[in-house]
């Protein structure tokens, strides 16, 4: 088959196979894509999941750059991204998915914003840099905002046959950055994820993810006044509830983050 990885893991899995050229990306009823394969392989899937694409065959360049633009391919590693120095925001998100380093070197970036949890942190890095993500089917393909694609748990706006291809950041995107994260233990799974950026403009961007059901992005003309950053947060209104974190306590973390990030930026 040409597929070396543990496909014993996938119990209804019939067939796997690798792809290396776009029109191998049709997809056959019951075929998933699979790029590190650190989540597929995690736990059962379910019954109609018989078949697995593998697009680490499609040879994307990891990183590329031009004038005004970063392009993450969508099966580049985290730990390729967490090495790029052109923020801190890459270390500190990929730090946020509190995986081990043998973990970070298979998981890939696209994988994690597909998979669309509240805590994935390539989707909050992603929204907070004004990403636009790059769809491919095997003959078409669209480009939709980062804060767009997740549409709430486990939820995203794909349609069937359509994958991930690349992140695209605009330089612009990494003038000036802060972040705050918290979670209920020193290795937990993320609570709330707030971030904000500044641009020469003077455009400020605040987003919030992972204690939410899907992204959030607060935008600003200006450098905004403290009673506008609250209100912007307080306008939430799909706290999530889980074993991470309750909804009150999210959001009373998302306005302290909020506001010592607007005072940091200003």
């Amino acid at each position: 088959m040409g597929l070396t990885r543990h496909t014993m893991d996938l119990i209804y899995v019939r067939e796997a196979r690798v792809a290396s050229t776009r029109s191998a990306l049709s997809l056959a009823p019951g075929e998933v894509v699979i790029g590190g394969g650190t989540w597929l392989y995690s736990e059962e899937q379910p019954a109609d999941v018989t078949g697995v694409v593998d697009l680490m065959g499609m040879g994307w360049e990891p990183v590329t750059r031009s004038d005004d633009t970063l392009v993450i391919a969508a099966t580049c590693t985290v730990e390729t991204l967490r090495a790029l120095p052109d923020s801190p925001l890459f270390q500190q998100c990929a730090d946020s998915l509190l995986a081990s380093w043998k973990i970070q070197r298979i998981a890939t970036v696209g994988g994690n914003i597909a998979l669309a949890l509240p805590a994935g942190p390539m989707t909050a890095l992603a929204v907070a840099l004004d990403a636009t993500l790059v769809l491919w089917t095997a003959e078409s393909e669209r480009r939709v905002p980062a804060a767009e694609f997740v549409t709430g748990v486990r939820a995203t706006i794909l349609e069937p046959g359509e994958i991930l291809r690349a992140i695209e950041i605009p330089l612009a995107s990494l003038h000036r950055t802060a972040f705050r994260r918290i979670s209920l233990s020193p290795l937990g799974r993320t609570g709330t994820l707030v971030t904000g950026r500044t641009d020469t403009t003077g455009t400020t961007v605040f987003s919030v993810t992972g204690g939410t059901a899907r992204p959030h992005r607060l935008a600003f003309d200006a450098p905004p006044a403290p009673a506008e950053v609250a209100t912007a947060v307080d306008s939430i209104d799909d706290w999530h509830l889980d074993a991470h974190g309750t909804p009150d306590w999210r959001r009373a973390m998302s306005l302290v983050f909020a506001e010592e990030i607007r005072a940091e930026l200003s």
